[in-house]
């Protein structure tokens, strides 16, 4: 299993690729996403959590988020990326979480049950992961023999570990996806310096 990274977002269409267990697309926010993007760092108990549907995204999305100048701009970017995901698995419609978080949600390696979930960090570091050749799977949950992921042998060198940022769109196969047992890309939550924030959107099969 490997991971694939692109400046385009036809590279999240590898993740039908039976080798390929996350995608990610390189992409810059515009200013003005980003400047939205801090004002919704500033309510620290954000926590949206929706179905959304493809026929109603937009005015969804307006009813879930509080007004700013810059509101649209980080509509039409949430509307994009939730398209891409939908026409990619040809879905009516998205479980969407949009949270701010000050702590690492999962801290510890782990591979998702789940078929494909999608992420990004609209502010704050982004998610981590391991490739296939760089980790031992034994060492993942009960293996790690109650050793933190660096001392436990799950990988050798913390320069292993592949980073997104801010913005990057990632897809990564769970042990759900079909004939995924045992592939799921391994990753955590990044740490979250004291004082720093997160905000990220999931999105989910609904």
């Amino acid at each position: 299993m490997r991971s694939v990274r692109g400046d385009a977002p036809e590279v999240l269409t590898q993740i039908y690729e039976q080798d390929i267990n996350l995608c990610c697309y390189q992409r810059s926010l515009s200013p003005l996403v980003i400047e939205y993007s801090q004002m919704l760092l500033e309510n620290s108990h954000l926590n949206i959590r929706a179905v959304v549907t493809l026929e109603e995204l937009e005015q969804q999305l307006q009813n879930l988020l509080p007004t700013h100048a810059a509101k649209k701009d980080f509509v039409a970017d949430l509307v994009l990326v939730i398209e891409m995901y939908s026409y990619l698995f040809e879905l009516d419609e998205v479980g969407l979480r949009l949270q701010v978080l000050d702590r690492a949600m999962c801290p510890r390696f782990h591979t998702d049950k789940l078929g494909c979930r999608l992420v990004t960090a609209y502010q704050g570091a982004g998610t981590e992961w391991l490739d296939e050749h760089q980790l031992d799977r034994t060492k993942l949950g009960a293996g790690n023999g109650g050793l933190p992921d660096a001392e436990s042998g799950l990988y050798a060198d913390q320069e292993q570990i592949n980073q997104a940022s801010v913005g990057d769109v990632l897809l990564l196969k769970g042990e759900g996806w079909f004939g995924g047992e045992g592939k799921g890309v391994v990753h955590r939550s990044p740490a979250v310096l004291s004082g720093q924030k997160r905000l990220v959107a999931t999105l989910d099969f609904a």
